[in-house]
């Protein structure tokens, strides 16, 4: 360890962020690499350390014969403090040598609000932030995640962006990359070569123009890159890599625990949900694949919690027979099996006597929306007498604590969708009073919202954001509507979610404002006690643009969104059409009910929700 390292720890809080050793870990002999890969998480150890996606691909890429994946996280602001004032770089946890020396750094963004995190890491890594400034094809600066289906704010700091799942499209890179660093290529010469890998956006081989209003007017590929850049997908989940050897953290982390995801995909589609929709279609691992797995990673780890996740954990066809395949095994290992969230029209009382047995905690659900008119506009398709009886069905097996998840600011939203958040929690009540089972534990529901952030890839891609003052307006309004004693209120921050969707639609003129944001101290902007708006609203001032033309603003059908080059399969014209529906209050069937024709069964060979 760097002797200056040794001095500083002491002196900043959670030193075991930043030292690395933990087991399971991957050492390499550095004679036997020939490619070196910083994966770089822009956010805090705990937070990525806790992202299975970060893990997979760790483990995906460190079982390629010659190449060496290491792990850096982004500094809390005491050590970032602390490693300025000594002069020491950015450092990977494996080696500890500094990022900037590897062959390929790599950033998993799935948060829009880590962009200027990414930024820092450049920076502490001592290297341009401009791709065009990194003249030589070492470092290699790339980057993937959910955020990256809409790269064009990062557009001017990374070389190439990775759309869709990374365990098949990576080693590809990395193998032609190798070629690269072998025969001499320069970087555009390589750039050139790995946009005609499916899956790879190199932002440099395209110019964008603009209308005088703002718009874009077109996006133009140069020296051959495709037209249209088409997201990778993982065909076969139970071929694919899962970390059941996977590395043991020091100290706590935010999900400190097993996770396993039980399948990619969701058949729902909320119009709300780019999750949804892009990492469509539906495919499912196998209950014994999965009961496997569980074992191998609690027997390796020593964790007592396995969490079964998936964007739909409860739409898994065989979830109460993988819970009964679980429940000998973790009975004798004192091992708790839960699940992050539930869906009302499908929770069983035999799936609550699986769950958590013996400890009774929490329970999640997510409405949404108070009304079934706006539940229905938005695609929840989950009724109130469905979520009704599913409260009756957990207080009467002993539960006392429940979650109910919504949003404000939904397209069609009214005053009374508002207030009805509220009765929901009303009824609710009456619900533990009439049916709980355990009356000597004090009945505890937490009623949290959040802000409506349109997204890429969504039925409400072309919506506007309502204003920070209507978010308000509308936060007050529920908060004077609950009136029971057991029902707590949260609500989000509504400066990080107006910043959300300015980064979420940004074109590419907004990469300028990223850096003098940067410039001016943005950081940790996911996190609320680092994030300022005021320093965003500053650098939009000075480079001339305004965040309400891209936050704010209803789009056209026929206007050119930032991120038309890429595409999830998922087809605009069935967008446009869940749009209008949603005007209508009128619902889609999930996938395995009625196939809608979204376009992303071409991905199976017209063939969805395997499984």
């Amino acid at each position: 360890m760097d002797k200056r390292l040794e001095r500083i720890l002491p002196r900043v809080q959670k030193p075991a962020r930043y030292v690395g050793g933990e087991y399971n870990a991957v050492m390499k002999p550095k004679d036997e690499v020939d490619v070196r890969f910083a994966f770089c998480f822009p956010d805090t150890y705990e937070i990525g350390m806790s992202n299975l996606g970060f893990r997979i691909l760790y483990g995906v890429m460190n079982d390629m014969p010659g190449v060496w994946c290491e792990r850096a996280f982004t500094p809390w602001t005491d050590m970032e403090e602390e490693m300025r004032a000594a002069g020491i770089p950015l450092w990977c946890l494996e080696s500890g040598d500094p990022v900037g020396q590897f062959d390929i750094i790599g950033f998993s963004v799935g948060y829009e609000m880590a962009y200027t995190a990414m930024l820092n890491m450049l920076d502490l890594s001592g290297l341009p932030l401009r791709s065009e400034d990194r003249s030589d094809l070492t470092p290699l600066v790339i980057a993937g995640g959910t955020a990256m289906y809409n790269a064009e704010p990062a557009a001017d700091f990374i070389d190439l962006a990775l759309i869709g799942e990374g365990e098949d499209v990576l080693p590809e890179l990395i193998t032609l990359f190798r070629k690269a660093k072998q025969e001499g290529w320069d970087k555009s010469r390589f750039l050139r070569a790995a946009a005609e890998i499916q899956g790879v956006y190199v932002p440099s081989l395209y110019t964008v123009s603009y209308h005088e209003d703002g718009t874009i007017s077109a996006i133009t590929p140069l020296d051959g890159a495709p037209e249209r850049v088409y997201k990778r997908v993982v065909h076969d989940m139970d071929k694919s890599y899962y970390p059941a050897k996977t590395i043991v953290p020091s100290t706590e982390i935010v999900h400190d625990r097993v996770t396993l995801e039980v399948f990619r995909g969701c058949i729902r589609g909320c119009r709300f949900c780019q999750a949804g929709y892009v990492y469509r279609p539906v495919r499912c691992r196998s209950r014994e694949q999965l009961a496997r797995y569980a074992r191998e990673s609690v027997e390796d780890s020593g964790y007592q919690e396995i969490t079964l996740s998936s964007l739909s954990t409860s739409d898994y066809p065989e979830l109460v027979g993988l819970c009964g395949d679980l429940e000998l095994f973790c009975g004798e290992k004192h091992v708790n099996l839960s699940l992050p969230s539930l869906r009302a029209d499908n929770f069983s009382m035999e799936l609550m006597q699986r769950l958590q047995k013996g400890r009774k905690a929490g329970l999640t659900f997510a409405p949404e929306a108070g009304t079934q008119r706006l539940r229905d506009a938005i695609n929840k398709n989950v009724t109130e007498e469905e979520l009704m009886e599913s409260l009756r069905t957990a207080f009467s097996g002993g539960w006392s604590a429940v979650k109910l998840y919504f949003m404000l600011g939904l397209p069609t939203e009214t005053d009374e969708d508002v207030a009805a958040i509220a009765e929901l929690a009303n009824r609710a009540v009456h619900v533990w009073r009439e049916y709980a089972s355990n009356k000597n534990r004090p009945l505890r529901i937490t009623v949290s919202t959040s802000w409506f952030v349109p997204k890429p890839f969504t039925a409400f891609q072309w919506e506007p954001q309502i204003s920070i003052e209507e978010y308000e307006r509308r936060v007050k309004l529920l908060r004077s509507s609950i009136t029971a004693k057991a029902v707590t209120y949260n609500w989000h921050d509504g400066d990080t979610s107006y910043l959300e969707a300015v980064l979420a639609r940004g074109d590419r003129r907004v990469g300028r404002v990223l850096e003098k944001a940067y410039r001016k101290g943005a950081r940790l902007d996911a996190w609320t006690d680092c994030f300022d708006l005021g320093r965003w609203t500053e650098a939009f001032a000075e480079c001339g643009l305004d965040p309400a033309f891209y936050a704010n603003r209803e789009r056209g059908r026929d206007e050119i969104m930032p991120w038309s080059v890429i595409s999830c399969y998922v087809s605009d014209s069935y967008l446009w059409r869940q749009r209008e529906l949603a005007y209508q209050s009128e619902t889609t069937p999930d996938c395995r009910t009625q196939c809608g024709g979204c376009g992303a069964n071409i991905v199976e060979g017209g063939e969805c929700c395997r499984g």
